[in-house]
């Protein structure tokens, strides 16, 4: 694996570009939703959370290329893409007062204890689902001197038309000498519910999302990701230590061969005790060799979002020249810290992050 030849910062730069759907997220905290009378709203999406917790968390100039829907739903999500700093570049839909297009609702609890946290969704007639690859002029979006250009699995599964439109992007990125990067993010579901014209489901998912990674230079996933959404072989994940790092590196030599332009493979690794205690590590390899964040435990209070907080902080410290060990244990400790608020973007500080980082513990600070 060679290593990544990031461009450098300017004043006009835009450090980071994601390309995802936003969605909102309707939390009842640890009420079963059944039993709810309230919810907490946040602003969610894959790769829209790396972007809010680079700009907010680590202060670097960050934007979205994205659908949006011109109704209260789409306003308050702009609202809050816009107090996160993230600059958008939305392709708007008008709501025709009825059935949409609609910006998408995920609905969650938190579990407590030994009860686990519930999420689904209602990506029904979603903006998003439209996109093709007319859809966004991509020459002048990266007129704008990105440096870091990212999208994701979730997002890749929404529309039959969405693959080609982010592979169109990331060799426009790639023109423009952007690092590009991919969360892999495999979920059965949501390739389920497409109209695979009688293709195996899972086959057609790992066909797609080859076709996308085969254009990319950073892969978040974990052991189970690249099984399921690319066909690599590998351990049974099921069987194996969730923080055990071997099955890990076992398949590397594969996605090696497989795609010869992959110089970066990252994810965290996560030994769920009960909802609200995790063992939390962090892997990447990088160039040929394996970097191990620490084990620490977590006492979590609201986990989604934790491996885009992860993905952030190591995103960072490439952006910033940090050695790999130092850009790991950034995106360790900030999705560490992720899982501490509320919602799916950060409220932590690059101080806090570093400190973290660097060893700090959680006494009182004055």
């Amino acid at each position: 694996m060679d290593i990544l030849k990031i461009k450098k910062k300017t004043d006009t730069s835009i450090d980071f570009m994601s390309f995802g759907a936003l969605v909102l997220r309707l939390d009842s905290k640890i009420v079963p939703l059944d039993y709810a009378n309230s919810v907490d709203l946040h602003v969610s999406g894959g790769e829209y959370n790396v972007a809010a917790n680079l700009s907010k968390a680590f202060n670097q100039k960050t934007a979205i290329t994205t659908t949006m829907v011109n109704y209260p739903i789409g306003n308050k999500i702009a609202s809050e893409v816009s107090k996160m700093g993230v600059i958008p570049f939305y392709k708007y839909f008008e709501f025709d007062g009825v059935r949409g297009p609609n910006m998408a609702l995920v609905y969650s609890d938190q579990g407590k204890g030994v009860r686990a946290p519930v999420v689904f969704y209602n990506r029904s007639n979603e903006a998003s689902s439209y996109i093709n690859i007319e859809t966004f002029n991509w020459e002048s979006i990266f007129s704008n001197d990105i440096r870091w250009f990212h999208s994701g699995g979730i997002f890749s599964a929404l529309g039959p038309n969405i693959p080609d439109t982010i592979i169109k992007a990331m060799k426009e990125a790639h023109k423009r000498g952007a690092i590009v990067s991919f969360d892999l993010n495999y979920r059965s579901k949501l390739w389920e519910s497409l109209d695979t014209k009688g293709k195996d489901t899972k086959k057609f998912a790992q066909e797609t999302l080859s076709r996308i990674v085969a254009n990319v230079d950073v892969l978040f996933g974990n052991e189970e990701d690249l099984q399921l959404g690319l066909g690599i072989v590998g351990p049974d994940v099921e069987k194996k230590s969730k923080l055990d790092s071997k099955s890990f590196y076992s398949m590397m030599d594969e996605v090696s061969k497989r795609f010869p332009n992959i110089k970066a493979v990252a994810t965290t690794m996560r030994e769920v005790v009960s909802t609200n205690k995790h063992n939390w590590s962090a892997i990447l390899y990088y160039g040929g060799k394996g970097y191990q964040a620490p084990t620490m435990q977590l006492d979590v209070f609201d986990r989604v979002g934790g491996g885009d907080g992860f993905a952030a902080g190591l995103i960072y410290g490439l952006l910033e020249g940090k050695s790999p060990e130092e850009a790991l244990r950034l995106g360790w400790a900030h999705g560490a810290l992720l899982t501490t608020f509320p919602g799916d973007t950060t409220m932590a500080n690059i101080n806090q992050v570093e400190s973290l980082a660097n060893g700090a513990n959680a006494r009182i600070q004055r």
